[in-house]
């Protein structure tokens, strides 16, 4: 297989990028299933440890899509938003794994995150919109990363109101 060729496939997440309309939110929703899984198969750490490999290998997929090519960030490139997400989860995968929770019963955590990350990556309020305007594929990649931050950081403000202050 050609790298052009590997380099679509992967950044489009097996083709979902070409869905429509919205192809970043088909990319997100498919991460929910691949988290689940990552967590099922190895806890926190796997998850994060794909996360780290989904970031490396999109800059090298996005560089192999955008080459010679006039649109830096394609929409039908989801690599991103699924590594976005996927740190987005990070804020319920971690208190999973650390303490011997099933993932599923944290539930209202995986909408949170899901809802907060597409809110942020479409909005791109500060940092999110400073990471976007960089130029190259570091930037395609670091605009949902950061998004994917600050909606972790959203899902643990959200829980901590809920669990925390509300005593629910």
């Amino acid at each position: 297989m050609k790298t052009s060729r590997l380099a679509f496939l992967i950044g489009t997440v097996g083709g979902i990028g070409y869905l429509r309309p919205a192809p970043g939110t088909w990319g997100s929703l498919a991460a929910l299933p691949m988290a689940y899984a990552l967590h099922q198969l190895g806890g926190f750490l796997l998850l994060a440890l794909a996360t780290v490999i989904c970031m490396i290998v999109g800059v090298w997929a996005a560089e192999a899509m955008t080459r010679n090519r006039e649109n830096m960030d394609p929409s039908e490139f989801v690599l991103d938003e699924v590594a976005g997400q996927f740190t987005a989860l990070w804020a319920v995968s971690y208190p999973a794994w650390a303490h011997d929770i099933e993932i599923t019963a944290l539930w209202p955590g995986w909408i949170a995150a899901f809802v907060l990350f597409r809110l942020f990556d479409v909005w791109k309020p500060g940092p999110v919109g400073w990471a976007d305007r960089q130029k190259g594929a570091t930037g395609v990649m670091m605009d949902d990363v950061i998004a994917g931050i600050m909606a972790a950081i959203g899902v643990v403000a959200l829980a901590f109101l809920s669990h925390g202050v509300l005593g629910m």
